[in-house]
């Protein structure tokens, strides 16, 4: 049996033993609430992965939850890099770069689209701030100021900027990342309603075999004069979690639906498909429950990215993302070892 068969397998065994349990349960309304949730649950498709997403088949193990639960997971084993695309570019390299040679940034609205990381961008800085101390260019060459060495990425991509690197426009390459990165994520089979909702720090996976990340620490970013900077797909790469997105931008979209339902973008940490935020009409999802979520008979309990500027994917888990075995204790949820707060960008 490959592994394909024996998730759907396993699916089917876990809804058929949720539904036979129904017939005798008894307890609160809001229990029987998360058991039918629970029954109805739709676990995570496997084929809506891009080819090479990850580096070695998934498999299913046993997991516990942060909560106690124990269940099965799938673990899920990525290089760090988008499967089927080169990321960037980032950063501008002059005042006079244009949006095709440069990469975004999130709008300071903090709602709507990104906005385009042009020389024009970076030399209008102070005015788009309202900080005339902003300079992240040669007044002399009209060169912009880049983190072009692995040094300078480990210098500048954490919240404490190391100061020579302050006043920078940051970006990272993959091949600063030690060889044979992987990452690891662990994901329940069958998504657990959770009693009380919980806080995101990584929010799951994207559909390319990368993180979807919490958000980016942008007062931090912004008080050492430095710009993250993300390609137009709305992510970036540092040496503790590889390529991740911080915005829903569209390059990770797969319709798995023919009822103009948004488009599949990835899988919460918990398990819960993430859609885009706008269906096949361009119309914004409506009735979200706090963490960004709603429920329908296709999909079951589903969530919906926020805007590209919100930066956030979604606003807590609805389920019970899970503890991986190993001294860190972080559960699924949380940031990847070593990067605790400290590597978040």
């Amino acid at each position: 049996m490959n592994w394909l068969h024996y998730q759907a397998s396993i699916g089917i065994i876990a809804f058929s033993a949720l539904a036979l349990g129904c017939t005798h349960y008894s307890g609160t309304a809001e229990q029987h609430a998360m058991a039918h949730q629970q029954a109805h649950a739709k676990h995570m498709d496997l084929s809506m992965f891009a080819k090479d997403a990850f580096t070695e088949a998934p498999t299913i193990v046993d997991c516990e939850t942060a909560a106690g639960t124990k269940t099965t997971c799938y673990q899920l084993i990525t290089d760090g890099a988008p499967a089927g695309r080169a990321p960037g570019p980032f950063c501008p390299r002059t005042i006079s770069d244009g949006a095709d040679v440069s990469g975004a940034w999130f709008s300071k609205e903090g709602h709507g689209d990104l906005v385009d990381l042009t020389g024009e961008f970076i030399l209008k800085l102070g005015e788009y701030y309202g900080d005339e101390k902003w300079m992240v260019y040669d007044t002399k060459t009209n060169q912009v100021r880049y983190t072009a060495t692995k040094e300078a990425c480990l210098g500048a991509a954490k919240p404490d900027v190391e100061a020579q690197y302050m006043q920078n426009c940051i970006e990272c390459e993959l091949s600063y990342l030690e060889d044979n990165f992987t990452r690891t994520f662990l994901i329940p089979t069958t998504p657990i309603p959770a009693a009380k909702t919980s806080r995101v720090r990584t929010a799951g996976i994207a559909l390319d075999g990368t993180e979807l990340s919490g958000s980016a620490p942008v007062d931090a970013i912004l008080g050492a004069y430095t710009i993250a900077a993300f390609d137009d797909c709305g992510g970036h790469i540092n040496v503790h979690q590889g390529y991740h997105y911080h915005a829903a931008a569209g390059c990770t979209e797969h319709l798995n639906s023919d009822d103009g339902h948004a488009a599949l973008i990835g899988y919460a940490a918990d398990g819960y498909g993430i859609y885009a935020l706008k269906n096949a009409q361009g119309e914004e999802a409506e009735g979200l429950d706090e963490c960004r979520g709603q429920t329908d008979d296709v999909r079951g309990y589903h969530y919906h990215a926020a805007s590209p500027s919100e930066n956030l994917f979604i606003s807590c888990f609805h389920g019970e993302t899970v503890r991986p075995s190993g001294p860190d204790g972080h559960p699924q949820g949380g940031p990847p070892p070593g990067a605790d707060e400290q590597h978040p960008q």
